[in-house]
């Protein structure tokens, strides 16, 4: 994908690590000029270093997305620093609440969806209006294979992930005719740390799971990352308001055991 982002300048929120990080580099390495998010200062500044320890261009700005002032700011800054927004990827997000959901705390219920629902929301919000100034431009959201199917003891993902998978959809339709497309990716299981992690003190549990998976594999977070970059270049010009599921086929039925 070398060269594929040359001239072109955009956002990625929580790309301090995983998938977010992973898409970060690689937009990075396909000629984009980035400006990394995250809550976490040490771990967007050290993407910052990857990126430019390669060769690249990037800089950092911490944000909460579910802090709409923040946003503002956020996309003010890129354009600010790189003199326009071609592309967003809106990937911070988090899972609370992982219980059924007659024992929920509403407290879990409320940050999740503020976070992952409201924080996608804003950073729409304000990257269409950054984009619109100069023609157009390319957004992806995070939603997730649970975005498309439901699943127990996660009942505040679950919603806050179908709500961006339908908000992507309505988008679409209201700034086709300014140059804008917008498209979702929904990650299915994906190789982090945490899961390797598991899957040491979990084999048999951590093997069920590959069991259930077409490919036999997890996704790595740079075959996500891979998506989206595809999404946010020329190349995709003429998709939009898609929910694209990286997952090496797990939603397309289940596997026979």
């Amino acid at each position: 994908m070398t060269g594929m982002m040359e001239g072109k300048a955009g956002l990625v929120t929580g790309s301090g690590s995983g998938i977010g990080r992973a898409t970060a580099l690689a937009l990075a390495k396909a000629g984009a000029k980035v400006m990394i998010s995250d809550v976490s200062d040490a771990a967007g500044q050290e993407t910052v270093q990857i990126i430019q320890d390669a060769g690249g261009e990037a800089a950092f700005f911490k944000c909460d997305v579910s802090n709409e002032e923040q946003v503002i700011e956020l996309v003010n800054k890129t354009v600010e620093t790189f003199g326009k927004l071609d592309f967003a990827h809106n990937n911070a997000g988090i899972n609370k609440g992982l219980k059924p959901i007659g024992e929920m705390d509403s407290k879990d219920w409320d940050i999740t969806l503020k976070v992952n629902l409201y924080g996608t929301f804003y950073c729409i919000k304000h990257e269409v209006n950054a984009m619109l100034k100069t023609g157009g431009g390319a957004i992806v959201n995070t939603a997730s294979g649970a975005g498309i199917e439901g699943s127990p003891n996660m009942a505040p993902y679950t919603a806050s992930k179908h709500a961006i998978a339908g908000l992507t959809k309505s988008v679409a339709l209201e700034y086709g005719q300014q140059g804008i497309t917008i498209n979702s990716i929904a990650p299915g299981a994906t190789i982090t740390p945490a899961i390797e992690s598991w899957a040491k003190t979990s084999p048999e549990q951590y093997q069920g799971v590959l069991d259930s998976l077409p490919a036999g594999r997890m996704s790595t977070a740079e075959e996500q990352a891979n998506a989206v970059v595809f999404l946010c270049s020329d190349l995709a010009k003429s998709i939009s308001g898609v929910t694209l599921a990286v997952d090496g086929g797990y939603t397309a039925g289940k596997m026979q055991q």
